[in-house]
């Protein structure tokens, strides 16, 4: 077991989703960075569907039964074996009744952590995912829960150290226009590839809202519902994008101006970092 001694501002259980049920409302969830939970799973030789944690911004503090090895991937923190301080992205050996306490981030959001065996929650649709839209999953981890584990399956990788790419500043999202771009004015399209956004605080899981220039329609009215996909730029009645993430519904009635090629960037994103749209000539 793993005991919670303090689950941070949002903890959850992830793997790498539940892709293929899209037509049944069921959107993939999983991990908001896949390569990343990849990584911590290979390091401390579990399979690449294993269950890890996915910890935000404030870290957390675990406990755990029996001597396991763990890894950490992400955002930049510190990491401490009781007394002992730790390494990003190399495996740890952890004693039992060992606290691992993985510090607040200080650079990016989000960390994956793998244990050996895997978080044996139960499964749903053959996946371990929390997902925070639509209540799938096991819930968001709290203080005193106990998650389970597997038997440990492989040995952890010699590695001496891994590289983890740097948080930058400003993201450069690219973006293919539609199905929907027709909806909205040339000059709100321009506004949308000409000028900067930055990432609202109000951004979770299910989406990355943004805040900057709202972008006018030229059809007026409403949308009947249609399916939505990962990356999908969405624009409310309020006229500012919303970029749905891994916990996306799987439909939606404001109209999708575009979509993002790659939403992995987002997933160490903090309030207020810069957001530009780069996409092909109209």
């Amino acid at each position: 077991m793993i005991e919670v001694l303090r689950a941070g501002a949002l903890t959850t259980v992830q793997d790498q989703g539940r892709p293929g049920y899209a037509h049944l409302g069921v959107p993939r969830s999983g991990a908001l960075d896949p390569a990343a939970l990849l990584l911590a799973n290979r390091l401390v030789g579990n399979p690449e569907t294993a269950a890890g944690l996915e910890i935000t911004l404030t870290g957390c503090e675990l406990r755990v039964t029996r001597a396991v090895s763990v890894a950490l991937t992400g955002a930049e923190v510190d990491v401490r074996v009781g007394h002992r301080p730790g390494d990003l992205g190399r495996p740890l050996s952890v004693p039992a009744g060992a606290v691992l306490r993985v510090g607040p981030t200080r650079a990016g959001l989000r960390t994956w952590l793998a244990v050996s065996g895997g978080i044996a929650a139960e499964p749903v649709l053959g996946s371990r995912a929390t997902d925070t839209l639509s209540g799938l999953g096991p819930p968001p981890v709290r203080d005193g829960d106990r998650l389970p584990l597997g038997p440990s399956a492989g040995q952890p990788a010699p590695v001496d150290a891994t590289v983890s790419p740097p948080v930058p500043g400003e993201l450069r999202l690219g973006l293919r226009l539609g199905p929907r771009h027709d909806w909205f004015t040339a000059a709100a399209l321009d506004l949308l590839l000409g000028t900067t956004y930055a990432i609202s605080p109000l951004s979770n899981r299910v989406g990355a809202r943004l805040v900057g220039a709202a972008l006018p329609r030229a059809v007026a009215g409403e949308l009947p519902s249609e399916g939505i996909v990962l990356g999908a730029v969405q624009v409310p009645a309020d006229g500012q994008p919303l970029i749905f993430l891994a916990d996306h519904p799987t439909t939606g009635g404001y109209p999708v101006v575009g979509v993002v090629d790659d939403v992995t960037p987002l997933a160490q994103a903090r309030p207020g970092t810069t957001v530009r749209f780069h996409g092909p000539q109209r």
